[in-house]
């Protein structure tokens, strides 16, 4: 019985990041969206922030995201109930990009104030990249591998999220954990196990046919030097 709750939970989650992909294929703004909240993530680990300052530049950049996506359905909603030019239609497009540019300029405005203190640091001090728990790295390993996917994936317009199109985010997220195991244990058998485990879920892909070898081996990279960096970077 608990399968059927488990696949459906599976199926939901990825229509919903196939809305993201859809968002970041079809709206150009969407892939700087995504592309400006991997870099303010990565920004905030290396300067330092602390975790209240990390929870509201988060919380700002996904409010920011948040409301291109809802502007991006009011937009096709629009567009599908009144294909033909109208006023009213063109009122509401207006009033929703503009909401997407009142939290875009409140966003920035968060960001510099809380930002500015630590980039003065920086200049006066130079660059000390602080250290963090691992399961805080791990956190920023995934965000980013996903991100990356997506990104790459929306650039390619090939696949799915979650099956399909290069790379393969199976892969690369089997791959991060893997590092992040090996990193976060230090023992040969959980990495080794790991691996293997990796290995079987990337090679899975391809024997289903959803995935080429090369797509599989791209995300394989992706997910394990990106989260290798980081782990060497941050700890």
């Amino acid at each position: 019985m608990p399968i059927r709750p488990l696949k459906a939970w599976l199926k939901s989650v990825d229509h919903a990041v196939e809305g993201i992909l859809y968002g970041t294929k079809s709206q150009r703004h969407m892939k700087y969206h995504l592309f400006t909240a991997a870099v303010v993530i990565f920004s905030s680990y290396a300067l330092g922030l602390s975790k209240s300052d990390f929870v509201i530049v988060s919380l700002s950049v996904i409010l920011v995201i948040f409301a291109e996506m809802i502007n991006s359905s009011i937009e096709t909603i629009i567009d599908l109930l009144s294909p033909e030019y109208s006023e009213k239609g063109r009122i509401a497009k207006d009033i929703a990009a503009g909401a997407v540019f009142i939290t875009a300029f409140g966003a920035a405005i968060i960001g510099y104030m809380i930002f500015i203190p630590y980039i003065k640091s920086l200049i006066q001090y130079g660059l000390n990249i602080p250290k963090h728990p691992h399961e805080d790295i791990i956190l920023i390993s995934l965000i980013l591998v996903f991100i990356t996917v997506i990104l790459i994936k929306s650039y390619f317009g090939k696949g799915h999220p979650l099956s399909g199109g290069m790379p393969s985010g199976h892969a690369a997220i089997a791959f991060s954990i893997w590092i992040a195991v090996t990193y976060s244990t230090r023992n040969f058998v959980a990495s080794i196990l790991c691996f293997i485990l990796a290995v079987l879920i990337a090679q899975s892909r391809v024997l289903v046919r959803v995935h080429s070898q090369l797509e599989v081996t791209i995300g394989a990279l992706i997910g394990s030097i990106l989260t290798l960096l980081l782990f060497r970077l941050f700890t």
